[in-house]
C-alpha cells in the first residue's frame, strides 16, 4: 500500500513541477515579451530625440529698416528768396509820362496856351501815371508774394508725401519681419510639441513594458513558490505515511 501512496506522491510531485515549469516558462516569455517592448520603445525615443531640430533664433533675419528713412530736408527750398522787385511797370510808367508831358507841351505850343497851364497839366498827368504805376507793382509784388506761398505749400505737401511713403514702407517692412518671426516661433514650437507628445507616449509604453516585465518575473517567482510549497507538502505527507508504517 505504502508503495501505491509513493507512487501518487511521486506522480504529483512531477505534474506540480511540470505545471509550474510551464506556467513559470509562459511569465518568462511574458517578461521578455516586455523586455523587447522596451527596447523598442527606447529606440523610438532615441529616434524622436535626434529628429528635433536644433533650437532656433527666431529674430536671426531681422534687419534694420532705417535706410528706409532718409533725409527730406534737402528738399526743401526758401520759396521767397526769388522774390524781385516790380520795376517794369514803373519803367513804362516813365516812359508814358514822357510821352504825355511832350504831347501836352506840343499841344500848348500849338494852340498858344501858357506855360502855367502846361505845367499844370503835365503835373496832373504825371500824379495820375504815378498812380497807376504804383497799383501795379503792389499787384505784381502780391502775386509774386502768393506765388512764392503757393510754392512752398507745394514743397511742404511734396515732402509731407515723402515722409508718409517712407513711414509706410517702415511699417509694412516690421510687419513682414514680425509675421515671418512669428511663423518661425510657431513652426519651431508645433513641431516641438508633437515629439514631446511622441516622446511622453513612448516614455509611457516603456514604463508600461516595465512594469509588465516586473509583473511577469513577480508571476514566476510565486508560481515556482507555489510549486515548491505544493511539492514540500506531498513530500511532508509521504514523510508522515511512511513513519506511520514503521511504527506499526
Amino acid at each position: 500500500m505504502s508503495f501505491i501512496v509513493a507512487g501518487i506522491a511521486a506522480a504529483t510531485i512531477v505534474t506540480t513541477t511540470v505545471a509550474s515549469a510551464v506556467a513559470a516558462g509562459e511569465q518568462e516569455d511574458n517578461a521578455r515579451d516586455a523586455r523587447n517592448a522596451q527596447t523598442r520603445q527606447q529606440r523610438k525615443i532615441d529616434e524622436l530625440r535626434e529628429s528635433r531640430r536644433e533650437v532656433i533664433n527666431p529674430y536671426a533675419n531681422v534687419e534694420d529698416l532705417s535706410y528706409l528713412a532718409t533725409d527730406t530736408s534737402v528738399n526743401l527750398r526758401n520759396a521767397y528768396a526769388s522774390l524781385g522787385v516790380a520795376t517794369q511797370a514803373a519803367e513804362i510808367q516813365m516812359e508814358q509820362t514822357d510821352m504825355a508831358l511832350a504831347n501836352t507841351l506840343d499841344t500848348l505850343a500849338a494852340t498858344g496856351a501858357s506855360a502855367g497851364g502846361a505845367t499844370a497839366l503835365a503835373q496832373a498827368a504825371l500824379r495820375s501815371k504815378k498812380d497807376v504805376s504804383a497799383s501795379i507793382e503792389m499787384q505784381e509784388a502780391q502775386n509774386e508774394k502768393l506765388k512764392a506761398q503757393g510754392e512752398q505749400q507745394l514743397q511742404q505737401l511734396k515732402m509731407g508725401e515723402q515722409q508718409r511713403l517712407q513711414q509706410i514702407a517702415i511699417s509694412e517692412g516690421q510687419r513682414i519681419q514680425q509675421a515671418e518671426t512669428q511663423g518661425l516661433m510657431y513652426e519651431f514650437e508645433v513641431e516641438e510639441n508633437r515629439i514631446n507628445a511622441d516622446l511622453n507616449r513612448a516614455a509611457g509604453l516603456q514604463d508600461r513594458a516595465m512594469q509588465m516585465e516586473a509583473d511577469a518575473m513577480g508571476q514566476k517567482a510565486a508560481i515556482w513558490g507555489s510549486g515548491i510549497g505544493a511539492i514540500g507538502q506531498v513530500g511532508g505527507a509521504i514523510a508522515g505515511g511512511a513513519a506511520s508504517n514503521a511504527g506499526g
